[in-house]
Order: structure tokens, then C-alpha cells, then sequence
């Protein structure tokens, strides 16, 4: 759906019931003690994205010693973190830092940028931030050497694509865009953001742009999604200007529907409310069983730090 299309669904619950009628709704909260489905936390960028990951049970459930992990936020437009197109630098940053804390032994901040490759590090603030990290780990990938074609099983619209190599060579994947809107997607979140691994993204939006993201995420599901919300581009996206609404959140889960989902439910896009059933590519992901939509049969938990 596009963004024409996105304002027109009516919150009617339509969608639901078909869901619903079609067996596909998951029925049963899990258990309100433990480790949640989508941990929450209302704060500064760098305390909310730790407390975020810690509410799911820490980084080291996630990266363990030794591995190699890449993590793809939003860098690829020339705008500063203020515009809300790329992820705001501390949010990386901090995951960095946690992925070396867990022992990880190299982390790669990857992408492939819209517009010229050292005006988006400069101007997205991330290679900054990161330097005193590791001052070789942020990197555009713009090479056509450098991505792999790939064979993706069972699609529906992307058959075939070329991948990353480091993100086909990770051991760990990690999603950490920004919340913002987008004029074909409706929505750019992390499983839109997985176009920032491939090579040519045009073809996609020749074709069915929702199947194809659900047929992607179907290869390149990250073991972990970290929203950067706390500024949302509820209008105008992927590259604005536009409504910058201030959200002072990060939401985290090990499940890339489910944290798409749950951002969906908490802001206006284009000056509405939205059901996470109302975007294609994410119903279309939860039919496939490639994660859960129903938020509301989810465990969330919320800090404020």
C-alpha cells in the first residue's frame, strides 16, 4: 500500500476479522512474568535503547562471545538526526557498545545509502558517535561485488535478490531503524529496513513492494529489532520534511513484525491511528508466520529511565 492508500483504510477492524476468521489470530497473552515480547522504555537515546534490551534479557541473550554481528539502522539520507529519516546516532551507538559488552568480536553499522555515501555518515551523525567505539565498524556499502545474489524459498514477489555478504556472513542481525513513514510502504520500520541490505531496491517497488518486504524478511530476519522512536516522522517520509512528532522511546524485540506492530499502534501516521493489520507488508508477514502482529495478545512491558 501506498501512502494514498494507507490514509484511505478506515479503522473499522475489517482486516481483523478476516484474520481472525482465517485462524490466523494467535490466541493467549503469554505469561506476565519473565521476559516480555516487546520490551519498552520512555527516556534519552542512549538509557532507553539499554533498557529496552535489557527488559527482553540483555544483550547476551542475544550476541555471544565471539560472534560477528551487523547492525543496519538508518543512515542512507543526507539529513541531520533532527529530520527523523536516519536513526539517531546514540541509539546506534549504544547498541555497539552492548554488542561488544556481550563479547561480540567484530560489529559491523552497515548500509546502502539513497544519497552520496560521505555526506549521509557526516551528516546522520553516526559515524561520529561511533568512532570511539571502533572507528572502522561504520561503513556504506555501495559496491556491486560486495552483495551476493540470493535465492529466496516460497516468495511471492522477490524471487531472487542481491544481499549483502556481511549480512548473509553474520552470525547476528540486528535491526535499529527509526520510526518514520514512507510514501510507497506507508511505513518504513524494520522490516522495510532490510532494503538497506540489498542491492538494487528499485525493483521492488516496480513490483508489489508489501510482498516483497515480507518475502525479505523471510531471509533476513533479525534476531533483534530496536525501534528508534524517539523521534517519529509521522509524514513526509523516508527522506522528509515532515510532522516530527518526539516519542522519547525505544522499543525492542526479538520479534521484527511484532516491534513494526507495536509502533504502528502507538503513533499517528499522517495524522491518523493505524492497526498494525492495516500495512500490508506486516499482515502479510504474520499470515506467512513470520512473526505476530496481535499486539495485544503480546507480554509488553514499559520503563521509564
Amino acid at each position: 500500500m501506498n501512502r494514498r492508500e494507507f490514509l484511505r483504510y478506515q479503522m473499522n477492524g475489517a482486516l481483523w476479522l478476516t484474520a481472525a476468521a482465517s485462524g490466523l489470530m494467535l490466541p493467549g497473552k503469554t505469561l506476565a512474568e519473565g521476559i516480555p515480547d516487546i520490551g519498552v522504555a520512555k527516556g534519552k537515546p542512549t538509557a532507553a535503547t539499554r533498557a529496552a534490551v535489557e527488559l527482553l534479557g540483555g544483550m547476551k541473550t542475544v550476541v555471544k562471545p565471539g560472534n560477528k554481528v551487523l547492525i543496519k539502522p538508518n543512515m542512507s539520507f543526507d539529513t541531520p538526526p533532527e529530520r527523523a529519516s536516519n536513526t539517531h546516532p546514540e541509539v546506534v551507538r549504544e547498541l555497539a557498545v552492548m554488542c561488544k559488552e556481550a563479547g561480540a568480536s567484530r560489529v559491523m553499522i552497515l548500509d546502502h545509502p539513497l544519497h552520496d555515501a560521505t555526506r549521509c555518515l557526516k551528516s546522520s551523525g553516526i559515524l561520529e558517535a561511533c568512532k570511539p567505539v571502533d572507528d572502522q565498524m561504520v561503513h556504506m556499502i555501495t559496491d556491486a561485488s560486495l552483495y551476493q545474489e540470493t535465492k529466496i524459498p516460497n516468495a511471492v514477489t522477490l524471487t531472487t535478490t542481491d544481499i549483502m555478504k556481511d549480512a548473509l556472513r553474520a552470525d547476528v542481525l540486528i535491526a535499529v531503524p527509526v520510526a518514520k513513514s514512507h510514501s510507497g510502504a506507508g511505513v518504513s520500520l524494520s522490516m522495510k529496513g532490510m532494503m538497506g541490505l540489498i542491492y538494487d531496491r528499485r525493483t521492488m517497488h516496480f513490483k508489489s513492494l508489501h510482498s516483497g518486504i515480507a518475502d525479505l524478511t523471510s531471509v533476513l530476519r533479525a534476531d533483534l529489532a530496536v525501534i528508534d522512536a524517539t523521534r517519529v516522522l509521522s509524514t513526509g517520509g523516508p527522506g522528509g520534511p515532515g510532522k516530527v512528532i518526539r516519542g522519547d522511546m525505544v522499543i525492542a524485540s526479538k520479534d521484527m513484525v511484532a516491534a513494526d506492530a507495536y509502533t504502528i499502534s502507538s503513533f499517528e501516521w499522517y495524522g491518523k491511528k493505524f492497526k498494525p493489520s492495516q500495512v500490508r507488508h506486516i499482515r502479510e508477514a504474520h499470515e506467512r508466520g513470520l512473526g505476530r502482529m496481535d499486539v495485544e495478545n503480546l507480554n509488553v512491558k514499559t520503563v521509564s529511565v
